[in-house]
């Protein structure tokens, strides 16, 4: 690969640094918010304007030990559903003080695995959201699914609550792989769930896949990333894997030694990446494909590309509002993340409270470097005139964060009279070019590899 001496000097292989899907990130958020902040926050949502909404369920039927996200295993429907009544008096406190008008430009349900809730529930929760706020003509309704937990009286409900769009995690389709991380996940089960989908109207369909595995080659990346296409999904997340076993126990279980090394994930990246490109999808971000169709792609050329906790997104809406246990939640004035513990949650929640445990009141050099951070993330490219005149960046203090970027990074960026971009090359470097206009101290066990 052109360059690699020169990414391997900057120190691209042995950097981890934050994926910045929000700004300040998680591990910056303080325990100092309440949940009557929240509710305040909350009440000053313009009415009439369009807001995001994210359902988290974070109930697994088994843990796949890949995953680093916050998630529970249970045999048992019992839990599940007891946290769905739990889930339904937060949705209730919520609509008491949400102002007149509220649509919904997106509603997401995430995990965890929500389709392990019976189709009763689903019904019943979509219901109660729909009552709550409405969704937007131009809204999305999606769900996280997970094809081993899904049967035809769930697609079925899923589908008469609106559904439009359809995320499913693949990681890997090779099974030597997916029995070192506990996925057990077939191609044709998968191929079964895509296509009961779209035989059902939900025409719109995300897929997520892995590189970085155990054991993973660029012959094996080839042949998943090629059955994955097979499924021509409209959005693919390409997504590095993130080893932090001292975060995420369950990790433990994949041993360190079959991991491929820096270099090599770029390697993998790259074969998934010259497949995908090859295949008519347009490179989204630095790490998301799409259909020249989809929303994503037309975001990306518009300009109006975001970044949030879910990744890259066309949703413009200026407040995301998280409920479930650990969800975060993002207003104009700043992040309100929930108690992660399922029963601290469900403590507040049943006593009539919002369970706000910890997040963060932006200042006003949050606002422009957090804006400097997602264009980049978004478009290798941050205007100083907009940071200047749009968010209030102090012209000064930015001058020198754009001059010390540029004598840093050298030929991987490229500076005019009003913008630094970063170039083709200098893209896997993008996080850490990202990491120049971050404020805070970063402590780099908490984030996973640059690469």
């Amino acid at each position: 690969m052109p360059h690699l001496k020169q990414l391997s000097e900057l120190g691209l292989f042995d950097a981890r640094v934050p994926r910045y899907t929000s700004y300040p990130t998680a591990p910056q958020f303080s325990s100092d918010l309440s949940g009557d902040l929240f509710a305040r926050w909350v009440q000053q949502i313009q009415p009439g304007s369009a807001i995001s909404l994210y359902l988290h369920v974070p109930f697994c039927r088994r843990l796949c030990w890949f995953c680093a996200c916050r998630t529970q295993g249970t045999s048992s429907d019992a839990p599940v559903l007891a946290y769905a009544e739990s889930l339904r008096v937060e949705l209730e406190s919520f609509r008491r003080i949400l102002p007149e008008g509220v649509r919904l430009s997106r509603l997401h349900w995430g995990g965890g695995t929500p389709t392990m809730l019976p189709p009763e529930s689903m019904r019943a929760l979509a219901a109660q959201v729909f009552d709550i706020a409405p969704l937007a003509e131009d809204g999305e309704f999606s769900v996280e699914i997970d094809p081993n937990e899904l049967d035809d009286a769930r697609l079925d409900a899923l589908a008469e609550a609106g559904l439009t769009r359809a995320s499913i995690g693949v990681q890997d389709f090779d099974p030597e792989i997916q029995g070192i991380i506990g996925r057990d996940q077939s191609f044709d089960i998968t191929k079964a769930t895509a296509d009961a989908l779209r035989a059902r109207g939900i025409k719109s369909l995300n897929t997520d896949i892995l590189y970085g595995l155990p054991n993973q080659t660029q012959r094996r990346m080839a042949d998943s990333v090629q059955k994955l296409m097979s499924l021509n999904p409209d959005r693919i997340a390409l997504y590095g894997y993130a080893h932090v076993p001292w975060m995420a126990r369950r990790q433990q279980m994949i041993p360190s030694d079959t991991l491929p090394r820096p270099e090599e994930r770029l390697e993998l990246f790259e074969t998934a990446r010259k497949l995908l490109l090859w295949d008519g999808y347009d490179e989204i971000g630095i790490d998301h494909f799409a259909r020249p169709h989809d929303g994503l792609s037309i975001a990306a050329r518009d300009g109006k590309l975001r970044r949030n906790f879910q990744g890259y997104t066309d949703d413009t809406s200026p407040v995301l509002v998280g409920l479930g246990a650990s969800s975060i939640s993002r207003f104009p004035q700043g992040f309100a993340q929930n108690a992660p513990a399922t029963a601290a949650w469900k403590k507040c929640v049943e006593a009539g409270k919002f369970a706000t445990s910890r997040g963060h009141v932006f200042t006003p050099a949050d606002i422009w470097r957090g804006r400097a951070i997602e264009a980049l993330m978004c478009d290798f490219r941050l205007s100083r005139s907009e940071l200047i005149n749009s968010f209030g960046a102090d012209a000064d203090t930015l001058d020198v964060l754009i001059d010390q970027t540029a004598q840093r990074f050298g030929q991987f960026v490229k500076k005019t009279a009003d913008a630094l971009e970063i170039t083709l090359e200098g893209r896997p470097l993008t996080r850490m070019i990202a990491t120049m206009f971050d404020e805070y101290a970063m402590d780099k066990a908490g984030h996973s590899s640059a690469v």
